[in-house]
């Protein structure tokens, strides 16, 4: 078993979620989370809280998906729109995993688990796991080399290194039990007042 393995187990099993798959931040796990979405060519309402992180707009426009802001006063977690994909990336709490969900975690130095430059998709659903494996890793089905493999799917350089599951680990074994700090929707500033997100076209949606 590689680190990376060994830490999305551990995560995976204090979260109480069936499955894990490591990348390297949270921003890239929503980006992989929204992909694997839109591959089912159903039709979602995108919006975003605008007291947020900037990373979470960006990577809809970025997606060149149709988005809103929302004046939701979100705690611990929030949902991308009608989606069933969750921005957890200021959640630590033990099984705290919602079933059916795509749940993206940040392990950011100011997050409890401080690992650096990762993050983690909580899900249930072992097909899922698989395609999110293959797209956070240039389409690899495996660990093997990959000028040896048939490469089917498009996919991310999005990996998390074997150097930061080791640091992962290390932290978690120190840090699963001690308490986190609470954050909420007040902790961040209110993106809808920020010019590069004023483009006459994005309008509170309540």
């Amino acid at each position: 078993m590689t680190p990376v393995e060994e830490f999305e187990n551990a995560i995976a099993l204090y979260f109480g979620a069936p499955y894990a798959v490591a990348v390297d931040s949270c921003t890239h796990a929503i980006e992989l989370s929204l992909r694997l979405l839109l591959e089912d060519n159903k039709e979602y309402k995108f919006t975003c809280p605008s007291h947020t992180y900037l990373s979470v707009p960006m990577t809809f426009e970025k997606l060149q998906l149709p988005w809103q802001f929302t004046n939701e006063e979100w705690k611990d977690y929030y949902y991308i729109g009608d989606t069933n994909v969750i921005d957890a990336a200021v959640l630590w709490k033990s099984n705290s995993y919602i079933p059916s969900t795509l749940m993206c975690l940040s392990f950011q130095l100011r997050k409890h688990l401080a690992v650096g430059r990762a993050g983690m998709i909580l899900c249930d659903n072992e097909n899922d796991r698989d395609i999110l494996k293959q797209m956070r890793h240039d389409g690899r089905p495996n660990n093997g080399f990959w000028h040896e493999m048939k490469i089917e799917r498009m996919g991310y350089h999005y990996y998390i290194t074997y150097e930061t599951a080791v640091t992962g680990l290390d932290q978690f074994r120190k840090l699963a039990q001690e308490p986190a700090r609470k954050w909420t929707w007040q902790d961040y500033p209110d993106l809808s007042t920020y010019d590069i997100f004023n483009k006459g076209e994005m309008t509170y949606y309540v």
